[in-house]
């Protein structure tokens, strides 16, 4: 069993969490490992799950002699919202320590239900990371994504497979929001051709045969379940005429080759390329979230065709990723006019270069170098 970065125990010693995080990330796994002696309800317990439903104080009669060091774990919590009721009681009247577990917080929201009124620290749960895994294959992991099962098998393909059409249609159909599924299936199909490019709803809405206001619900839905994310334009500008809209990117860079029917990818493809970037993307969001960072990703591309990959913070770190074997003057463009415009910017460079070193004020480094960078806390 592999050992997760996140140090969640920090947040549990204080208050009450939400954890959220797509399906199959490890999460039911990862809180029976870090707190053993929790008081452990699954409602994914058809039986058990009823019982709740039907009458939500069992969980208070359940709870209220216990004292405020117990800590309870609630696993999909979004399967019997009514029980955060009696959380909410129990947390103010004895202090009881919630990790309330689940893959969305929409269902919670659409329908009004209690999320708890601060009283629970919202977290984020991720597939692996590169620092979680002993002899990390960077090839298996652009090529099969890094959800715990999937890059751990010897048939991650049928894996995958399975998750598109049993996981997400699952996951959909029980946040009662889309009524044709099929049709869902074409859009996540048509939103992989868009990972990692800027989001253009009117066109992804024609090749759908839908409005372009369900494609943005469409959007929305992948975001609140976890299952996607937006990366917003970096739209300060001194005199270049910016991009305003985001970048799409899936949750993990397997799901999206499997979407996009990719199949082994070969470095200096342009498949290839594209997944490259999608990881270290993956990474650095993961990175922002398990350290509860204040540092905002972004991304920045001039209408000119300039374009820096990832921007973090108000312009404090300029990233381009490449799977380039050399970087050479030419890959640097985007970067130094990036930095005409801010000047305090410290540019870096990813790739494939074997040769970490400093070219015209760009730190260039090798994947491998900055992912252990990265969850070593030094690149920032």
């Amino acid at each position: 069993m592999l050992d997760r970065f996140y140090k969640i125990s920090e947040y549990v010693e204080d208050m009450s969490v939400f954890l959220f995080g797509a399906r199959k990330t490890g999460k039911s796994t990862f809180l029976r490992k870090t707190f053993p002696k929790a008081l452990y309800i699954d409602l994914l317990d058809s039986e058990l799950g009823a019982l709740y439903k039907r009458r939500p104080s069992y969980l208070y009669e359940q709870l209220e002699d216990k004292s405020s060091d117990t800590i309870v774990i609630i696993d999909e919590i979004q399967e019997v919202p009514e029980l955060l009721n009696e959380v909410h009681r129990l947390i103010f009247k004895n202090d009881i320590r919630f990790i309330l577990c689940g893959s969305s917080a929409r269902k919670l929201r659409r329908k009004g239900y209690n999320t708890l009124g601060g009283r629970a620290f919202p977290c984020y749960f991720y597939p692996l990371v590169s620092c979680e895994i002993p002899n990390f294959d960077l090839q298996k992991a652009l090529n099969d994504g890094l959800i715990p099962q999937h890059y751990l098998s010897k048939n991650p393909k049928r894996l995958l497979a399975a998750y598109i059409d049993v996981y997400l249609k699952e996951e959909i159909k029980a946040e009662a929001i889309v009524r044709n599924l099929d049709g869902f299936q074409r859009f996540l199909e048509v939103a992989a051709l868009t990972n990692g490019e800027i989001v253009n709803f009117t066109n992804i809405a024609s090749d759908c045969g839908v409005k372009s206001v369900t494609v943005k619900e469409y959007f929305s839905i992948l975001q609140d379940t976890l299952i996607g994310y937006m990366i917003p334009a970096y739209t300060k500008s001194m005199k270049r005429k910016l991009v305003q809209a985001p970048r799409f990117y899936y949750f993990d860079v397997g799901v999206a080759n499997y979407l996009l029917k990719r199949q082994t990818l070969i470095r200096g493809s342009a498949e290839y390329g594209h997944a490259f970037e999608h990881l270290v993307i993956q990474e650095l969001i993961a990175y922002i979230g398990y350290t509860n960072s204040q540092e905002k990703l972004s991304y920045w591309h001039t209408y000119s065709g300039l374009e820096v990959d990832a921007i973090i913070g108000d312009a404090r770190i300029a990233i381009e990723i490449k799977s380039v074997d050399e970087v050479l003057p030419k890959h640097l463009k985007g970067l130094k006019a990036f930095h005409e415009e801010h000047p305090d910017c410290q540019l870096m460079f990813v790739s494939h270069d074997r040769i970490n070193r400093t070219s015209s004020g760009v730190k260039i480094i090798n994947i491998n170098d900055f992912l252990k960078d990265l969850w070593e806390g030094k690149i920032f």
